[in-house]
């Protein structure tokens, strides 16, 4: 079920009676595809094979499409390529081959165009001193006017920051917004909002800045539909709906303890829409919970809209008091959802499953808040075992899997997943954890992780575990660990630097901090400045903290399993911790995947690793699998 009958989605746009949408298809070797579902209420794809509508542009991509009038714009991410395709018609380029990525474009319709943010991987620039501190040249972002139908010369609106984004029009097309930021901020710690006015050419003038800078990130940029710039800002401490006027300034319309944004690893979240010009629907976080509600701009009023969802995707779209949402809960699995606001009654479109789960066999999470280091609370969702066909030996208490997400600036949802009743079905306990320094709860929580990152996320993930296991919840002697990306990065620290877990698995983590800020893509590239501390000034603690560097202290098993095409974290890092633990004695596995670079998409992949990671654990802790399981090799492995 998990790679063969479930699908991802996102992106729900309205495009006057149209709605479409984007699916990632594991069985189509992980292909993005463009939905579309008619006034009739027909549905069908939108984009055919081979094209992937996908970027990368600062490698996570999104804002691969934008759709005006039933023509569609997009990004073939082999290529990196942009297409126009008219409604009965055939995918056309209108940019020349090279190397050339686009994303978060939108139409603009007064002057027959596309702006865009443009990364330039042709003509390198090193922003800082070449050579200075050992780091690669890096790509040049910019914001761009495009001919909207074929290949022609483009125009740069925006250019000397080191990153751009959301790049959004007024509705008589008079003005244009923007966000950038410079290194080392990511953009949820500083962003500046800019406005120009726009001639009739569409050339920029008067530039300013209206938000931003300063330890504030603004994220999201909207017009209303009376032409008015809105936005979301975490200068009160918490990511709220604000807006600015020439005459008034910034405003703010929302003043909750709650998120009404999130990290932007992507282009083009969308956490609100407007249905009308005074009516804005938005979903937002509280306590790692996602829900629904709507702002009356005029008595600047939150309403919240009674729905059952725990997990609402940032890809929000709102016609005539429908809200079109992607949105999850504890015992249903993600579906794009049409909402009636003022009801909170809702339709499922589309399922991310063809089959349905037996709700006997579903493990719901519990809301979870332990102690941890200096004095503090930090959270994580619960899901105890649950299958009906089984129960746990007497005497026993089940193995824990302590799960941490990536980002590391990101949160895990309260959802049901099929990838962790895959393991509670299977008699595992699974505890996800949203370690200090996850979104969702506050600009304080997110910033713990500030100078700590394998600090902070260990101490929590352990402690975590600790609880249950002094709760008498979980065997203390069968505490397993995993993540992917950043999140196998605190997998492989807690392996490393403590002694409370049995064995781990990394998929696609971070084994040398230094290997990381030294080779790794432009937009990550100072990212530890913050997590660790300026590179290479404080080399010190990037080898201190390093997985890779202090082997002599490991004593756990871990399996790894890596992407080769992973340009975020390369595959030399799973590598060379293969060898050394390996050179160890501890009984270990290396799992490599072509044509997958960070996140696996192929169904053939997604079940490799998944079965990989249970059949590992099965040889740690004594136990036959349950079911056909396809074994990975494993060094170092002691007769049973």
């Amino acid at each position: 079920m998990l790679a063969e009958k479930s699908i991802g989605i996102g992106g729900a746009a309205v495009d006057g009676d149209d709605l479409n949408w984007m699916e990632l298809r594991p069985t189509d070797q992980g292909r993005y595809v463009l939905v579309r579902r008619d006034a009739s209420g027909h549905v069908a794809d939108v984009t055919g094979a081979p094209h992937n509508v996908r970027t990368r542009v600062h490698e996570y991509g999104g804002g691969a499409v934008t759709v005006r009038d039933g023509v569609v714009w997009y990004s073939n991410v082999a290529d990196g390529r942009l297409y126009r395709l008219d409604r009965g018609g055939t995918p056309r380029a209108i940019t020349r081959e090279g190397s050339l990525r686009y994303a978060d474009f939108v139409y603009d319709p007064r002057r027959d165009r596309i702006v865009a943010v443009r990364e330039d991987h042709e003509h390198l620039a090193v922003s800082r001193t070449a050579g200075a501190d050992d780091r690669p040249a890096e790509a040049v972002n910019t914001i761009v006017a495009l001919p909207a139908s074929a290949p022609g010369e483009q125009t740069v609106l925006a250019q000397g920051a080191d990153f751009y984004a959301a790049p959004r029009l007024s509705p008589d097309g008079s003005q244009l917004c923007w966000l950038s930021w410079n290194h080392p901020h990511m953009p949820w710690d500083v962003t500046e909002l800019w406005v120009a006015d726009l001639d009739g050419a569409g050339t920029p003038s008067n530039v300013r800045l209206v938000a931003g800078g300063d330890g504030e990130s603004v994220l999201e940029p909207q017009w209303s539909p009376d032409g008015v710039l809105h936005f979301v800002s975490d200068r009160t401490g918490w990511w709220n709906i604000h807006r600015w006027t020439p005459g008034s300034g910034v405003e703010a319309l929302t003043a909750e303890r709650a998120e009404f944004a999130g990290p932007s690893w992507q282009f083009r979240m969308s956490h609100y829409a407007f249905d009308g010009p005074a009516r804005i629907v938005a979903t937002y976080v509280v306590e790692g919970m996602s829900r629904l509600g709507v702002v009356d701009t005029v008595a600047r009023t939150l309403t919240p809209v009674p729905v059952p969802f725990s997990h609402i995707s940032p890809s929000i779209a709102v016609r005539n008091g429908h809200a079109y949402v992607a949105a999850a809960s504890p015992a249903t699995l993600l579906a794009l959802v049409d909402v009636d606001t003022a009801t909170g009654e809702h339709e499922v479109i589309r399922s991310s499953a063809s089959v349905a789960i037996d709700s006997a066999y579903i493990s719901e999470p519990e809301v979870l808040e332990f102690p941890t280091e200096k004095g503090r609370t930090a959270y994580a969702f619960f899901y105890p075992p649950r299958n009906p066909e089984h129960s746990i030996p007497e005497g026993e208490l089940p193995p824990l899997l302590v799960r941490t997400h990536g980002g590391p600036t990101a949160h895990t949802p309260a959802m049901l997943s099929l990838d962790t009743q895959y393991w509670t079905t299977r008699g595992f306990a699974v505890l996800d954890v949203n370690y200090g320094g996850s979104s969702g709860y506050g600009r304080e929580y997110r910033q713990r992780l500030d100078g700590a990152w394998g600090i902070v996320d260990v101490e929590d993930c352990v402690n975590g575990a600790l609880h249950l296991v002094r709760q008498g919840r979980v065997d203390g002697a069968r505490l397993a660990i995993d993540g992917g990306s950043a999140g196998g990065y605190t997998t492989l620290a807690v392996l490393t630097f403590r002694d409370s877990f049995a064995a781990g698995t990394s998929f696609f983590g971070v084994a040398d901090l230094e290997l990381l800020a030294r080779d790794t893509h432009k937009f990550e590239s100072r990212y530890l400045d913050r997590l660790v501390g300026p590179y290479p000034q404080r080399l010190d603690l990037y080898r201190e903290r390093s997985p890779i560097h202090h082997t002599d202290r490991l004593s756990r098993p871990i399996a790894l399993f890596q992407g080769l095409d992973d340009r975020v974290v390369p595959p030399e890092q799973a590598e060379a911790m293969f060898e050394a633990v390996h050179a160890k004695g501890l009984p270990c596995a290396l799992v490599t995947f072509e044509g997958e670079d960070h996140g696996f998409r192929k169904a053939e992949s997604i079940v490799t690793a998944q079965d990989g990671e249970l059949w590992f654990y099965s040889r740690i802790f004594g136990f036959d699998p349950a079911g056909p399981v396809e074994p990975i090799r494993i060094e170092n492995l002691p007769e049973r």
